[in-house]
């Protein structure tokens, strides 16, 4: 794990946001800020657990969950799905971005919101739908698979 902490995100504000949606900052609340500080990239919730349990070893996972979706209203984090079902969060202060997963191999590649803007537009043009491009995963096959088969 990375221990560069992530530009952007105004984690001294953290504590007090919280305390706003009406949560205590908690010793656990504050492991999880310190593990979510130094993620690069995209993590699981139960990757999020291990590592701060490796911290403190009393950090229960339904502190964690409820601290995830906590911050993800406030607008710290986001998540995603994967194929399989699975939430998988990264910080909002990275590049917004939707995923391109490969359904063959597994593959999870980002896909940079200027990349999906044609899309984006045409949505919001014909359906008067306004796309969240943090949440939109596109399904299909990479093109190493495609390749092969």
């Amino acid at each position: 794990m990375s221990t560069i902490e992530n530009p952007g995100v105004a984690w001294e504000q953290v504590p007090e946001r919280l305390r706003e949606h009406g949560l205590r900052w908690t010793s656990q609340r504050a492991t999880l800020v310190s593990v979510l500080k130094v993620v690069d990239g995209h993590v699981t919730g139960s990757q999020l657990v291990e590592r701060c349990r490796a911290l403190e070893p009393a950090t229960t996972p339904s502190t964690v969950y409820r601290t995830l979706d906590a911050l993800e209203s406030i607008g710290v984090i986001s998540h995603s799905h994967g194929l399989d079902g699975r939430e998988e969060y990264h910080l909002l202060a990275n590049d917004e971005h939707g995923h391109l997963i490969c359904s063959v191999c597994g593959a999870d590649e980002d896909l940079p919101a200027i990349e999906a803007s044609s899309f984006v537009n045409v949505l919001r043009r014909d359906h008067g739908f306004a796309v969240r491009i943090d949440h939109l995963t596109v399904t299909g096959t990479c093109r190493t698979c495609a390749t092969e088969s």
